[in-house]
């Protein structure tokens, strides 16, 4: 029986009837199989009266998800003020207010984003907050990357039931606690984002956790969240280092049970554990992570 961990404030529900589909088909052997299949279903978000975009998402935490989304976009300003969100699951619609008007008419170049992990920004502007944000020095603890592995890598989720997904978590120190799954890594970031702002959370102290590859925008979205620290099951592209260094990031990948490799941001990690003596990845989580992390 797997152990869900009590720190936890927000969890994935594989056992939500909405997320998952079982299908009927056969192995290579010709033998038949009923397989759980992660469903994904269209979200249109609106913006004070206006369309901005139809994202492919799985269907969970859809107010979360807009909120993040904008922000992320540079459409919603972290002083801004949301004066109403509502999500209609009838019309697959969520819209947000703002007290501030807004008119992203010259920003509107793509409505609909795919599921395609390549395809998680909509506008060429991400960077507009970027240069301008200073990260905390915080630290990061080597006996933490052993404990969020772990108990991230055990706790249920459909990315263990079924594949498909993505996931991402928040965690302070040695504990996750929001964790958020989609069809996209992009929008598993948006939706802690979202999240974060929703509930005016303290970047400073937080640690971002992946399974998804450490990319350009998977650096970008953290920064700009505020957050000191980015880790990752997965491994680098080389714009994703760069942009770490330059922000003064703590970049890890290929973090799995006692291993990892760290390519910038360097001084924040604290060696106090010694590798040899923690417990390796499990043995399902191992496997699992060999056949979707790429």
């Amino acid at each position: 029986m797997q152990t869900v961990w009590p720190s936890y404030l927000v969890r994935p529900d594989p056992d939500d009837p909405r997320l998952t589909r079982t299908i009927e088909g056969q192995d290579q052997t010709g033998a038949p199989v009923s397989v759980a299949v992660t469903v994904e279903r269209p979200l249109t978000l609106y913006l004070n009266g206006r369309e901005i975009v139809t994202m492919m998402t799985i269907g969970d935490h859809p107010e979360e998800l807009a909120l993040g989304y904008l922000l992320n976009q540079n459409m919603l300003l972290p002083g801004d003020t949301v004066t109403a969100i509502q999500h209609d699951p009838e019309l697959d619609v969520v819209v947000v207010r703002t007290d501030r008007d807004t008119d992203y008419e010259e920003k509107l170049k793509r409505r609909t984003l795919t599921s395609g992990c390549a395809q998680g920004t909509a506008f060429g502007d991400m960077m507009e907050r970027f240069e301008s944000v200073v990260l905390p020095k915080a630290e990061l603890r080597t006996s933490w990357l052993h404990q969020l592995t772990r108990k991230i890598n055990t706790t249920p989720s459909l990315y263990l039931a079924a594949g498909a997904i993505h996931g991402c978590v928040l965690c302070r120190a040695g504990d996750p606690l929001v964790y958020m799954e989609d069809v996209g890594r992009h929008n598993a970031v948006d939706k802690i984002a979202g999240w974060m702002f929703r509930n005016r959370v303290d970047p400073a102290d937080k640690i971002f956790y992946t399974t998804g590859r450490l990319t350009s925008e998977m650096v970008i979205k953290t920064v700009q969240m505020g957050i000191p620290v980015l880790v990752s099951r997965s491994g680098f592209t080389v714009w994703g280092v760069e942009l770490a260094r330059q922000a003064g990031l703590t970049l890890v990948g290929r973090a799995r049970g006692r291993r990892f490799v760290a390519l910038a941001g360097l001084e924040r990690i604290v060696h106090d554990i010694d590798p040899a003596a923690g417990e390796d990845e499990p043995e399902a989580a191992r496997r699992k992570g060999a056949r979707d992390d790429d």
